[in-house]
């Protein structure tokens, strides 16, 4: 059916929260969706649990695949759909009753071919959070160089899930596999082939911010390689916009300082060597990007003061900042 929606959820060992999310995507007052359920090599009883959930609503499907990642179980759902429009919910997240139905009235009233609604932030007993994306004080359409101006500054919203999407656009995409913040860069490629993305401001998508995500956790020896993935990102943002968008050039160049600072201030001590080539490359970098630290209008005083003390003694700087964050810890502790 032309007004069809499909919502894919990528499920990976949720048992404790999968429930919850399927429940307000069910409760949607716009009623015409189907909703596929991409187990991806579940090892806590998920896989049980995503069959009972179909068992109780037909509109519910289920598919069960070996761990690939999300990008992977996201295009194994694309590939399934029968939407002309797709949604995307992560599985420890939720959303409000009516969020599809605001979402499609203004695709169709204003014929964006991605409409976003607004999101927030919660932790796991529910508790709001500070906003990570400032929702617009109403409507407005966003032309697609400046929302790319706006995810250079970290004020626009990459993700998907706060999307709805016309399927034609992924007639000739998909999310990139074995790599993290493929969200960003997959929505880059989609806005250099439509003129904008419509924006809802009702906050309608609830992040659910868990202490034990894959992205946040990390050892003294390794993190996780979203903190490599947002810098290869960087270098291709850079890329982009000295071909098509010069004049967002700045902003590029304060994208690819911010992202090396994140990096930076995440990796551990032990991979700060001469040994690791990605480290050595992104402190080569900012050696020949001073200047640009000093003068780029679009960094904060703490960022510059960061950046430079990390490219004079980027490890002497991380012991001094881990042992003032131990004490800092202890003291919170006692």
């Amino acid at each position: 059916m032309a007004e069809k929606i499909s919502v894919i959820v990528p499920v990976y060992n949720s048992i404790d929260c999968l429930e919850k999310c399927v429940a307000s995507i069910c409760a949607q007052t716009y009623k015409d969706l189907e909703i596929l359920l991409i187990d991806d090599g579940s090892t806590d009883g998920t896989d049980g649990l995503c069959e009972r959930l179909a068992a109780q609503d037909y509109r519910i499907r289920t598919y069960h695949k070996k761990n690939g990642g999300a990008s992977s179980a996201r295009n194994m759902g694309i590939r399934l759909s029968s939407g002309a429009y797709l949604g995307f919910v992560d599985s420890d997240d939720y959303i409000e009753p009516d969020m599809y139905e605001l979402m499609m009235d203004a695709m169709q009233k204003k014929q964006s071919p991605i409409v976003q609604i607004s999101r927030d932030e919660v932790d796991e007993n529910g508790r709001r959070l500070p906003d990570v994306c400032i929702p617009p004080a109403k409507e407005l359409f966003c032309a697609s160089q400046e929302f790319i101006k706006e995810l250079l500054l970290h004020k626009g919203d990459c993700s998907f899930c706060t999307k709805l999407v016309g399927r034609s656009l992924f007639d000739d995409h998909a999310f990139p596999e074995g790599v993290l913040n493929e969200d960003f860069a997959l929505l880059v490629e989609l806005l250099q082939e439509i003129e904008g993305i419509m924006i809802l401001p009702k906050q309608c998508y609830h992040v659910v911010c868990r202490s034990k995500s894959t992205t946040r956790s990390r050892t003294q020896e390794s993190f996780s390689r979203v903190f490599l993935d947002i810098v290869d990102n960087a270098d291709r943002m850079q890329a982009l916009v000295d071909r098509k968008y010069p004049g967002l050039h700045s902003y590029a160049v304060r994208f690819n300082l911010y992202q090396r600072l994140d990096y930076l201030l995440h990796v551990p001590l032990v991979q700060m060597t001469k040994n690791n080539a990605f480290y050595m490359r992104v402190k080569a970098y900012l050696r020949r990007h001073l200047c640009d630290t000093m003068i780029n209008p679009y960094l904060t005083g703490k960022n510059k003061v960061y950046l430079m003390l990390l490219t004079i003694a980027p490890k002497t700087v991380r012991k001094v900042h881990a042992k003032k964050m131990a004490r800092k810890k202890d003291k919170n502790g006692s």
